[in-house]
């Protein structure tokens, strides 16, 4: 049996929660989902430049598990840009108000 997931603490400000290629149709493209909690990540290392430990304590998580999410984040963003596919950030929590601040998710 495996062990439950632990909450994760998010804190975004997001402006959209969709990105696809420029002129192809929304028909023509497949979507890769990146979780809320791997766009904290992503945030966290690339935008703020923050070491893992560092990220990992602010996400309220362990190292080993901030890595993990921060390469499938990588991988998810990588497979969309160079594969031309459309990326949407599954925020369910952030539908209605995107513009929240602290949350924690569960996964």
């Amino acid at each position: 049996m495996s062990r439950p997931c632990k909450k994760r603490t998010v804190c975004l400000d997001l402006k959209t929660a969709y990105f696809k290629p420029r002129g192809i149709p929304m028909t023509e493209l497949s979507e890769i989902v990146l979780e809320v909690d791997e766009m904290e990540a992503v945030r966290l290392a690339d935008l703020e430049g923050k070491y893992q430990e560092d990220a990992a304590v602010k996400m309220g998580i362990s190292r080993p598990t901030f890595g993990n999410i921060i390469n499938r984040a990588h991988a998810k963003i990588a497979e969309a840009l160079i594969r031309g596919k459309a990326l949407r950030i599954n925020c369910p929590r952030f539908a209605k108000k995107l513009n929240q601040q602290i949350k924690e998710v569960e996964r």
